[in-house]
């Protein structure tokens, strides 16, 4: 029996001709690098005007800066554009697009050319008692070049004027105090759709910020146009509704 074993234990365990042990040798662990966190941001965020920083040096107003908005007699932009659906009404509703991104006038960006750029209007069909009316005016490019434009208020100038009144005068206008009288440029890619979006805060305005009427747009039908030079006239209505 103590033969058997030595023969057995001598050639069982046999060693390789290399000098090492038998089986693979032991393989180094990789430590695999830190993983995405989420979603890569592709647009900064903005104020009421834009809602982003523009390209070539020009960056989104921030709130109460930068707009095209109307001073004492307008309230601001939104940063928030909406896209439109079964409760807007205006001149080319529907359809999509971004928040305009907004570049210095000195921007080596081409101006569009009236050609060039499609431009609509939208709003919402009603508005509740505390509701501020929110206008989009809404620009496409429809050529194979980007170019800015500008829809300031004293260039895109927006209009509100009462339906069935007893005269033709609007009760707001953008031109009439803008707290911001020179152009805004917007970025206009080529093929895209950009949005700006002003809002109103239902009081009313005079002509070079003389002192408007006392109080503020009641309810009722209004009517909301936006004159571009170069451009069809855009024409939408809106209601204010009663408490």
């Amino acid at each position: 029996m103590l033969v058997a074993w030595g023969v057995t234990s001598a050639g069982g365990g046999g060693s390789r001709d290399d000098g090492k042990s038998g089986g693979s040798d032991p393989v180094e662990s990789i430590t695999p690098g830190p993983s995405g966190s989420g979603p890569a941001i592709s647009q900064q965020p903005g104020g009421r005007d834009e809602s982003g920083s523009g390209e070539d040096g020009g960056s989104g107003g921030s709130a109460g800066s930068g707009g095209s908005d109307g001073g004492a007699s307008d309230g601001g932009s939104s940063d928030g554009a909406s896209t439109g659906g079964a409760d807007t009404a205006g001149s080319g509703a529907g359809g999509g697009g971004t928040a305009g991104l907004q570049v210095p006038a000195g921007s080596p960006l081409p101006e569009c050319k009236p050609a060039a750029v499609r431009l609509s209007l939208r709003t919402k069909v009603s508005y509740g008692p505390d509701d501020k009316p929110k206008f989009e005016l809404i620009a496409k490019n429809t050529s194979s070049a980007t170019c800015k434009a500008d829809l300031g208020p004293k260039s895109a100038v927006l209009t509100v004027t009462e339906a069935g009144g007893e005269d033709d005068d609007p009760v707001w206008s953008s031109k009439d105090c803008p707290a911001a009288a020179g152009p805004l440029f917007l970025k206009v890619p080529a093929g895209a759709t950009v949005i700006h979006t002003v809002d109103w805060n239902r009081t009313l305005s005079a002509p070079g910020c003389a002192t408007p009427p006392a109080g503020k747009a009641g309810p009722g039908t209004y009517l909301l146009e936006a004159k571009i030079p170069g451009e069809p006239v855009q024409r939408a209505s809106f209601v204010l509704a009663k408490d």
